[in-house]
This record gives structure tokens, C-alpha cells and sequence, in this order.
């Protein structure tokens, strides 16, 4: 049977939403979710948003929905990622991709949904896909595209959760400078340059991605 999260706790009662925001890393407030009131939202509210006709893709943090940012051209980079790596799996049947708006419960009241997912088949039990629609699983890499509506303080807890979760690789991916960083812990990272290559190491063994040939194909911008 599926299960669902409650939210355990509150929010400080006196925070204001200058203190909410910066609990959630100076992210920009429209990005934050009012209803349902921070603190108090459920991944059934987290869902609910997914299944409308809007399909806002958000994440649930300490009770709050965020929105997630992610632009055309982000999408089309996370696209591309995810479609190497499912090319890659066709030969190597190591595991599953996760598109952007691939629900998993990382931590307790944490629900992520990095841009792409890879998860190995021994994460699950029995080697089975779960029926839950939020499964209790942290990916063995997470790939994030970064986008002008995230912040550094954002993306450095996010970075922490992953890797408190269990998560072994994590890359970000920035479209603006086409360069990419490699973390194998928080505080552990890589820079990989223009002509660098993407890595997939003991998480995903054998799989290389250009990233000058992830932005050809991505096609020119203005």
C-alpha cells in the first residue's frame, strides 16, 4: 500500500517570512508556496500540484512547497542528460533515469526531485519498483541544471540533504558557462571546463558525456 508523509513539526512560531526565506537559501519569494501555510504541507499537496493542469513542479522542505526553476533551454540540457544515460542503460542495465518530476523522499520532510536521477537496481528492494507515488529512496546520482532563479545557499543545502540521504555523485550542470561541477561529498567537488567530461565513476562505471557535445546538441543561443 502507498504511503504518504505528515509533517512531524512547525515552523517557529515567530519567524517571519524574511526568516522563512532564508531557511530555504535566500531563494526568490515567489518561488515559495503559501497555501498550503508553510510547515503544514504534505506530499499530497506535493502532488496534488503535480497532477493539476498547471503542473507545478515543486519540493517539500520542512513542510513548505518550493517551486522548482528550471527554463526551456535548463529543461532541454536535463533532457539531453537523461537521454545519454538511458542509451548508456540500454547496453548496461545498471538502473533507472528520473525525469524533473521524479518524486523521492531523500530525508524525513524532505521531498527532492533533482532535473535527473539515476538509482541502481540494488536500491530497491527485491530489484522491484515501488508503488509508491513518493518512494523512500535517495538516487546513487543526482543532476541538477542550474538555473538564474536558484541561489548559492540554496543549492549548497540541497547539496548537504543529498549527501546526508546517501546520494554518491552529484552533479551540477551550469548552461551559462557550459562548464559543469563533479561533488562526490559536500565538500569534495571536481571543476570539470568547457571541453571537460562528465564522469559517471563507480556510480554509473563506463559512462562518459562531453559536455561540448551536450551543448552542441543542445543547439546555439543567442
Amino acid at each position: 500500500m502507498a504511503t504518504i508523509s505528515t509533517p512531524s513539526t512547525a515552523l517557529p512560531t515567530d519567524w517571519s517570512v524574511a526568516n522563512l526565506q532564508q531557511h530555504l537559501g535566500g531563494i526568490p519569494l515567489e518561488r515559495i508556496r503559501l497555501y498550503p501555510p508553510p510547515g503544514m504541507a504534505t506530499e499530497k499537496d506535493l502532488l496534488a500540484l503535480l497532477d493539476d493542469r498547471e503542473k507545478r513542479i515543486c519540493e517539500l522542505i520542512d513542510g513548505v512547497l518550493v517551486e522548482k526553476t528550471m527554463g526551456y533551454y535548463e529543461s532541454q540540457i536535463a533532457s539531453l542528460i537523461g537521454h545519454f544515460i538511458h542509451s548508456f542503460l540500454d547496453q548496461h542495465n545498471l538502473g533507472i533515469v528520473l525525469g524533473e518530476a521524479g518524486t523521492l523522499r531523500i530525508l524525513p520532510e524532505q521531498v527532492r526531485i533533482a532535473d535527473v536521477a539515476f538509482i541502481r537496481w540494488e536500491r530497491f528492494p527485491n530489484g522491484k519498483l515501488p508503488h509508491e507515488p513518493v518512494p523512500a529512496l535517495a538516487p546513487d546520482l543526482a543532476i541538477e541544471v542550474l538555473s538564474k532563479g536558484n541561489t548559492e545557499p540554496e543549492m549548497h543545502r540541497k547539496l548537504r540533504d543529498y549527501f546526508a540521504a546517501g546520494v554518491r555523485l552529484v552533479w551540477y550542470i551550469d548552461p551559462e558557462s557550459q562548464t559543469a561541477t563533479a561533488y562526490t561529498a559536500a565538500d569534495q567537488s571536481t571543476a570539470i571546463g568547457r571541453d571537460g567530461v562528465l564522469d559517471g565513476g563507480d556510480v554509473l562505471p563506463g559512462f562518459t558525456l562531453s559536455l561540448t557535445e551536450l551543448f552542441a546538441k543542445a543547439g546555439p543561443r543567442e
